[in-house]
């Protein structure tokens, strides 16, 4: 963390496009940049812009940067920041020191972008992480429009709506964010832009004969090599493909041992191309269960581990848009279920998520999207 910080100073910064006056896309990861992509194109002066070492896979040569050298300047406020936080939060403030200090110093130096660059406006995906945080408040004290539109499911620990204009995908993400707390500006359902291109090949697979095994980074390493372990032996006639997170560091070499065991690279195939391939899902927390139900897969809630930072983190099992399995044999049930016959309206059940499912909008999201973000602007 300190060698970056660092390293910031002494990196010089080359940006391909012009900054000044433009509508920023702002994004935090791969993820991000995939989802505000068509915006890109569908936007005239839109251009995407990320922190000066942010890492967003692929993509990291396509995003303008802004510089963060001058953020060294504040860490003088670490001690007095922790020391506040400790009074308010206790013992929390001390566990997530890391997360404290790096946040430091983000929204002042965006401020000062924002007052050189003077953007017409920034279009956000991400909500809750410390540097998207930051830009948002720093864009409200300096009177620049923000946006934001919904790229994966939310959940109800994340903050309130802080954006002048708030596309969501569906009732789901609004229930959850008036959870959260006030909501500020305006609200839209406009479904799920990047599943436009993909409703229309839905799987129509009777049965499950392909399975896709979705790791994400709380998922316990051991209980990953135990879960496709028992998953292989115990279904020798079905294709299992395993996934893990684009941002998971994990060596899964040690599974290669299973032979007939396929492998996707999150980094090189989106995820609407890996489920294409699958009849079914297995996976805990993570928002691909949705994309996998919109699909038509049969997907099925196990947690790899014991962990109690999320259990149906999203809600999708409260909610009934998936199974859930306590344990590896009751895995083995729902998958046998499956195998024999999956049903061919399992995708009905995400109508709640997307609001233009089954209706005259149904794939037309992103031009919903690019149309009220451009009323929005003019």
């Amino acid at each position: 963390m300190a060698l970056r910080l660092v390293g910031n100073c002494f990196r010089p910064i080359h940006n391909p496009e012009p900054l000044r006056g433009a509508i920023w896309l702002y994004v935090v990861s791969q993820n991000n940049y995939e989802a505000l992509d068509f915006i890109r194109s569908g936007l005239p002066n839109s251009v995407f812009v990320a922190g000066q070492s942010k890492q967003i896979g692929r993509y990291n040569g396509s995003v303008n940067r802004l510089s963060l050298r001058r953020k060294l300047l504040y860490y003088w406020q670490f001690p007095l920041v922790l020391a506040g936080l400790w009074r308010t939060e206790g013992s929390r403030a001390v566990r997530f020191f890391d997360l404290i200090f790096n946040a430091i110093g983000y929204y002042e130096v965006y401020g000062r972008a924002l007052r050189h660059y003077k953007p017409r406006a920034i279009i956000f995906a991400n909500d809750h992480n410390d540097d998207a945080r930051a830009l948002l408040l720093a864009a409200r004290a300096c009177g620049v429009p923000t946006a934001y539109v919904q790229h994966a499911s939310v959940s109800t620990y994340f903050p309130p709506l802080g954006f002048d204009l708030s596309l969501l995908e569906g009732q789901d993400a609004l229930d959850k964010y008036q959870q959260c707390g006030p909501i500020r500006g305006r609200v839209e359902l406009v479904g799920m832009p990047k599943a436009d291109a993909y409703l229309s090949q839905r799987n129509a697979a009777p049965a499950v004969r392909r399975v896709g095994i979705a790791v994400n980074l709380l998922d316990d390493t051991e209980a990953i090599r135990a879960a496709v372990a028992y998953l292989v032996r115990e279904f020798p006639t079905l294709t299992f493909t395993f996934r893990a997170h684009p941002g998971d560091t994990r060596d899964f070499g040690f599974l290669r041992e299973h032979t007939q065991l396929l492998f996707s690279n999150a980094r090189q195939q989106n995820i609407f191309e890996f489920l294409h391939q699958q009849d079914a899902l297995v996976a805990a927390d993570t928002s691909t269960h949705l994309e996998a139900i919109l699909l038509n897969l049969a997907s099925l809630y196990y947690r790899f581990g014991t962990h109690t930072i999320a259990d149906d983190y999203y809600g999708y099992v409260a909610h009934g848009l998936v199974e859930r399995a306590s344990s590896l044999p009751e895995l083995a049930t729902l998958l046998r279920g499956y195998k024999e016959y999956k049903p061919a309206n399992l995708y009905q059940r995400a109508a709640y998520y997307n609001s233009t499912l089954g209706t005259s909008k149904e794939g037309q999201s992103k031009k919903l999207v690019l149309n009220k973000l451009a009323s929005w602007i003019n």
